[in-house]
């Protein structure tokens, strides 16, 4: 081994290294003053050197760490040759670390002048978005004038008193947010004739506040009153508190209107409404605010007066692009389906209607098809999309720091994933994308990421639940085109597969293959992150998957994966030192795992492992070891398609198929109370764990979410299990299954609860009861009850249920409920929205009385016996849907008929399906 780290070949490569950063740089230098409205190249340069060298010296730390982690002496001395390397890659980086510095003095890249080039991309902003809002004739035509009534109605200014109100027009860019309140601006009859004075004023991202005084006073006050104010002030310094202190007077006894367009920081709303507005004036004024950020809008008035701007009606947004593109509905016959990925590509955004029908209207349109498979890359190079590109990229840009990483992360995603919010965060907290604050979990810090995200509506909601949390969000298309050109930009993420053009990053930090090929990766794998795999149809895995060029590998997504991960695949990925998430449930074909090697004991920073639906039984006494793991989920898969339970169904099989053995639980082991981090856990089999591994769950304080199988428990582990449930305070999602292929088990050790988890809200009981605990009317944050084969006897569910306070959704499946008569008493459910029923055979009547449910929003039934009724609908006042499927023995149609009487006389209206 050479002596000297800095030997011959690193030299070279060192050197090999300057001269390429030496000439990148120069010919960023050379093309600046051509391109005069990209003077920030260098700069950008200069930036991606920088970004490239940050990314390196992390991998180093990073393997640095991993290496003196070692406690044994041999160990580390069996290691002195890495450690040798690891000296080599700092001296290195040292080097390049001058390199970058000393490339910034002699190109003065720091001291460009920063200023012209924020006021360029102002003006141009500006530019775009005067022309979009002047483009009154065409906006007419696509649905704007709905909007338009809406907002002035919002407004309200016939109401000529009180304090000066705030409304806030909110909408993503590009959506036409200063094109509706430059209409409604605009209307005299409206607005004009009802105030003394009005102003329309740019706020943008930088503005200068002497500036925007003097604008606010020419526009409200005139020109004169400018010039007789400032001769007023001659021979002072000019301050803007004295402008201020002028404007608040003179507006004090006028009624006046100002238009305060593109804010996008609370901190210039603030300034703006505590230095110029008069607040002792009650005369009705109106303020209209245009901003992209919800959050804000929030901040500056209440949420009734926030006018939500929303896309195109589908109709509209095709009849638009028809007319920019100048043809007709008869020529598009053929190509109807072209016409709705194109309107569906721009998200019903008119910004990118009008923008890509202008090009169409140059274009033959046996030629669409063409340029809609181009128009990533058109997006990225056509400068006639250059307004589009502007306006993502600024809202980008405006993204507070912490936030812009997570968001180029989902670039990773394919073209209208639906992206599951756990999922993501976890991701987001593995790669250190997450910072910790004090007072809030990690997990809450990411989550509220999100919200910001959504609120900047950079992202879009896909599914919320009943307690009005997010679960999933989309990425609109135009915006995620974007985003992946800056993520290639900025060798952030590489996209790789059938359907991608993207041109590999030479050092991406993360790889995803998309669609049915996953080619070899043709790069240096030594600094991915991450890999995920998303595919359109079986396929075989890449070859790169275990590759042992992936040492920095984090984050390994196979969820969404089409192949089968065998247990090769398991064992060699434990090779990998830094591995923080883990998940190789795929939801396609059943991952042939049957076991963990020992070997996972190593992966000490380890945060998520998912291993749902493999064939693994027990999980290895080594994962203890894994101080740093947050979240646990294993469930054992089964390729027999499950008949009904036998105890009720005499047809199921008893043919050896439905083993008494098998449970969707996996067996955890004794030590399992190590793992003070863990906030999920699921499936544990209660049976086959023993004793002491049960007792040990109690010490899982952090414990959120819980999921076991109690097939068979005996009555010492349901006491113990008991105990052990008791002390999870922090609990909120409890998961209790006893229901195996052949029969239903018994849940009434749950009697034996005295102290239960006052957090829970999700509570899902499959096993029988008979009689409901008392307790469980001390469930003061429930919120959701699933109940499956629970027999409860008449009365019960309603009785200490309809007490709860938060209660929103009731689940009554299978024989969980044996009464004649499921009744909905007055004062009884105060919050429940949801009802779902089915299979209840004994029912003969559900009833609703007077006064009970008052917040009932649907009602789901299927499978109920035949000639049961439901009675005392008209009673429910906001009811909007009541859905059947089909009854025991008759139509659906048999009870609906019975139903119509009261939904059609009742003033909601609900809606009443068949199924």
């Amino acid at each position: 081994m050479d002596p000297n780290p800095c030997s011959e070949f690193p030299l070279n490569l060192l050197f090999g290294r300057f001269i390429k950063d030496e000439l990148e740089t120069m010919q960023a230098f050379l093309m600046a003053d051509e391109l005069i409205k990209k003077k920030d190249m260098l700069l950008k340069v200069w930036a991606k050197q920088v970004r490239d060298l940050s990314y390196n010296i992390e991998d180093c730390l990073d393997e640095f760490m991993a290496h003196v982690g070692s406690q044994s002496l041999s160990r580390q001395l069996m290691k002195l040759k890495d450690r040798h390397r690891i000296a080599l890659q700092i001296r290195n980086l040292k080097c390049r670390v001058e390199e970058v510095s000393s490339r910034n003095t002699r190109y003065s890249l720091i001291k460009m002048n920063a200023s012209n080039t924020i006021e360029e991309v102002d003006s141009y902003i500006e530019d775009v978005r005067n022309h979009s809002a002047s483009n009154v004739n065409d906006a007419e035509l696509v649905g704007f004038e709905k909007p338009k009534k809406e907002l002035i109605n919002l407004i309200d200014a016939n109401t000529k008193d009180g304090p000066a109100k705030v409304i806030c027009v909110v909408g993503m860019g590009g959506l036409g947010k200063t094109t509706l309140t430059k209409k409604a601006y605009e209307s005299k009859q409206d607005i004009g004739n009802n105030f003394s004075c009005c102003a329309w004023i740019t706020v943008s991202q930088s503005f200068f506040k002497l500036e925007l005084v003097q604008d606010i006073i020419r526009q409200l006050l005139g020109v004169d009153s400018l010039k007789r104010c400032l001769k007023e002030l001659v021979g002072k310094v000019l301050k803007v508190e004295d402008l201020a202190k002028y404007l608040r007077t003179e507006l004090s006894d006028k009624r006046y209107f100002i238009v305060l367009d593109d804010m996008w920081n609370i901190h210039d709303w603030n300034w703006i409404y505590g230095i110029t507005i008069p607040h002792n004036n009650n005369k009705g004024s109106r303020i209209i605010v245009t901003t992209q950020d919800v959050g804000l809008a929030k901040e500056c008035t209440s949420e009734t007066l926030i006018y939500h701007h929303q896309p195109l009606q589908m109709s509209d947004t095709i009849d638009l692009l028809l007319r920019k593109s100048r043809k007709r509905c008869e020529d598009m016959q053929k190509d109807k389906n072209r016409v709705k990925q194109l309107v569906k590509k721009c998200g019903r955004v008119p910004l990118a209607i009008l923008t890509i029908g202008g090009i169409l209207s140059t274009k033959k349109v046996v030629e669409w098809r063409q340029f809609y498979n181009q128009l990533p890359s058109e997006l990225e190079n056509n400068p006639s999309l250059e307004a589009v590109r502007r306006m993502v990229t600024l809202s980008y840009n405006h993204l507070p720091s912490h936030l812009k990483p997570c968001f180029l992360y989902l670039s990773i995603f394919p073209e209208d994933f639906v992206i599951q919010i756990r999922c993501l965060v976890e991701r987001w907290i593995a790669e250190g994308l997450v910072k910790g604050r004090v007072g809030l979990s990690i997990e809450d810090v990411g989550k509220g990421y999100v919200i910001e995200l959504i609120n900047r509506n950079m992202i879009q909601p896909s599914r919320v639940n009943i307690e009005g949390s997010i679960k999933s969000c989309r990425v609109h298309d135009i915006m995620r085109d974007v985003m992946v050109s800056i993520s290639r930009e900025e060798n952030f993420v590489s996209l790789m597969g059938n359907d991608i053009t993207n041109k590999v990053g030479e050092k991406a930090r993360h790889i995803a293959y998309h669609g049915s090929k996953c080619s070899k990766m043709h790069m240096d794998q030594s600094h991915v992150r991450s890999l995920s795999v998303f595919g359109g149809r079986p396929v075989k895995p890449p070859t790169s998957l275990c590759s042992s060029q992936l040492k920095m590998l984090r984050v390994l997504d196979l969820q969404n994966a089409q192949f089968v991960v065998t247990q090769k695949d398991i064992n060699n990925i434990w090779l990998f030192h830094h591995l923080m998430y883990v998940n190789i449930r795929c939801l396609r074909g059943y991952p042939k795992i049957h076991a963990l090697p020992t070997s996972i004991g190593k992966q000490k920073g380890l945060q998520v492992l998912d291993l749902r639906d493999t064939r693994i039984t027990t999980i290895p006494t080594e994962i203890c070891k894994l101080q740093n793991l947050r979240s646990l989920r294993c469930s054992k898969s089964s390729s027999v398609r499950l008949r009904p339970y036998h105890k009720y169904f005499p047809r199921a099989r008893k043919n050896g198929r439905y083993s008494d053995n098998e449970t969707k639980g996996v067996k955890v082991p004794r030590g399992i109370g190590n793992l003070n981090e863990l906030h999920i856990l699921e499936v544990v089999d209660i049976r086959r764990t023993s004793c002491k591994a049960i007792e040990e769950l109690g010490e899982l304080v952090q414990l959120t979410k819980l999921s076991v199988t109690m097939k068979k428990v005996t009555s010492k582990k349901c006491k113990v299990f008991c105990a052990a449930l008791q002390k999870l305070f922090s609990l909120r999602s409890l998961t209790l299954d006893s229901i195996s292929k052949v029969e239903v088990g018994t849940l009434k050790w749950l009697d034996r609860i005295t102290s239960p988890p006052a957090l829970l809200s999700t509570f899902r009981l499959r096993g029988h009861l008979g009689k409901m605990p008392s307790w469980f009317g001390n469930l003061m944050h429930l919120a959701k009850i699933y109940l499956e084969a629970s027999e409860l006897e008449e009365g019960q569910p309603t009785e200490i249920l309809g007490a709860l306070p938060s209660l929103m959704l009731l689940h009554l499946d299978y024989k969980s409920y044996v009464g004649e008569k499921l009744l909905f008493t007055e004062e009884a459910f105060p919050n429940l929205r949801r009802l779902y029923v089915s299979q209840l055979w004994n029912v003969k009547e559900v009833k609703f009385e007077e006064g009970s449910s008052p917040q009932m929003e649907r009602i789901q039934i299927w499978n109920i016996r035949s000639g049961a009724q439901i009675v005392g609908v008209k009673h429910l006042p906001i009811i909007r849907e009541i859905k059947f499927g089909k009854t025991y023995v008759h139509s659906p149609k048999v009870v609906a008929d019975k139903l119509q009487e009261e939904v059609s006389v009742h003033p909601n209206h609900p809606l009443l399906l068949l199924e």
